[in-house]
C-alpha cells in the first residue's frame, strides 16, 4: 500500500485493491512521509473504508484541522471501547467522536460548559460506556491539560452507545420502538392526555423509556430493589404508581419480564412529571 494523502502524522489515505479510497490510521505512521511513500504495515492500527466521496472529504478535512493528540485520544477509546464491550462500533464514530472531542475541548478552554440532559440516564443504564467516557476525559486533562465535566463523560459514552454494531441491531431497534410506543399509549390512556412533544419532561421521559427498553431486550434487568424508596413514591404518586402497575402488567404478558422496584420508582417518577404538566 502506498502513501495518497497525508492527513496528519497519524492518518493517512491510500487505495484499495479495487481502487477505492481508503482511511489508515496508526501513531507515527506518516512521520517524515511523503504521497508515493510504501505504508510500513507494523504501524497499521486501523484501517476502513469510508461510505462515498463525501465521507472521505469529510475525513480529510476534519484530520487536517485537529490537533494529533486528540485523534490519538479518540482513537484509544474507540479501541478501548471494543475490547472492554467485545463489539464492533460503527466506523463512523472516529469521525463524529473525534469531532465531538475537538469541539467540546475549544469549547472547555474558552469556559463554556454545555450540560447533558441525558447523563443520569447515560451513567444509569450505560455504566460501561459511562466508564470509558470518564477515561477519556483523565486522558483529555492528562495529555492536554484540560478539565472537563462528567457532562462530557456522559457524551462520550452515548456516541458509543450510537456506534454498536451487531447482528441483532435492526431487530432489537424494531422490539425497542414497539416497547416505547406501547408504554407512551398504556399513560396517554390511563391519564386521558396529549403529550407535549416539543416539552423537556417528555424528551426525557421517552429516552429513559429507549434505554429501559433496550436494557431489558438486551440484558435483562439487573437493578437493585430499593423498598423505601418504592413505598415513598407509591403514597406520594398514587395515580402514576398505578399507571407503572399496568406498566408492569403489558411487561409482564408481552415481553415475560417484571420491572424491578428501582425501575418502577423511576418509570413512575417521569410519569408523575410528564403527566403533571398536561393537567396544570
Amino acid at each position: 500500500m502506498r502513501i495518497e494523502k497525508v492527513l496528519n502524522n497519524n492518518v493517512v489515505i491510500t487505495l484499495t485493491d479495487t481502487k477505492e479510497e481508503m482511511v489508515v490510521m496508526g501513531r507515527g505512521i506518516a512521520f517524515q512521509r511523503k504521497v508515493g511513500d510504501m505504508i510500513v504495515i507494523d504501524k497499521i492500527e486501523k484501517t476502513f473504508v469510508p461510505e462515498g466521496n463525501e465521507a472521505i472529504e469529510n475525513y480529510s478535512t476534519l484530520f487536517r484541522e485537529i490537533k494529533p493528540e486528540i485523534i490519538e485520544i479518540a482513537s484509544d477509546a474507540i479501541n478501548h471501547a471494543q475490547t472492554i464491550l467485545k463489539t464492533k462500533l460503527s466506523d463512523n464514530i472516529y469521525l463524529t467522536l473525534t469531532d465531538h472531542l475537538n469541539y467540546a475541548i475549544k469549547r472547555t478552554s474558552e469556559g463554556i460548559e454545555i450540560k447533558n440532559p441525558l447523563t443520569w440516564e447515560i451513567k444509569k443504564f450505560y455504566k460501561i460506556e459511562y466508564d470509558i467516557g470518564l477515561k477519556t476525559i483523565e486522558s483529555i486533562k492528562t495529555k492536554l491539560g484540560v478539565l472537563m465535566s462528567e457532562d462530557e463523560a456522559a457524551s462520550v459514552a452515548l456516541h458509543i452507545v450510537n456506534a454498536k454494531q451487531d447482528g441483532q441491531e435492526i431487530g432489537i431497534t424494531v422490539k425497542m420502538t414497539e416497547v416505547v410506543q406501547d408504554i407512551l399509549t398504556i399513560v396517554r390512556l390511563q391519564f386521558g392526555i396529549v403529550f407535549n412533544e416539543e416539552s423537556f419532561n417528555y424528551s426525557r421521559f421517552v429516552t429513559h423509556l429507549q434505554y429501559f427498553a433496550r436494557r431489558m431486550l438486551e440484558h435483562g434487568d439487573k437493578s437493585s430493589n430499593d423498598d423505601f424508596l418504592f413505598e415513598q413514591v407509591k403514597i406520594k404518586y398514587p395515580k402514576a404508581f398505578e399507571c407503572s402497575n399496568k406498566i408492569n402488567n403489558y411487561l409482564e404478558n408481552k415481553h415475560h419480564t417484571l420491572l424491578s422496584k428501582d425501575e418502577q420508582v423511576y418509570l413512575a417518577i417521569h410519569i408523575q412529571r410528564v403527566t403533571s404538566e398536561k393537567i396544570k
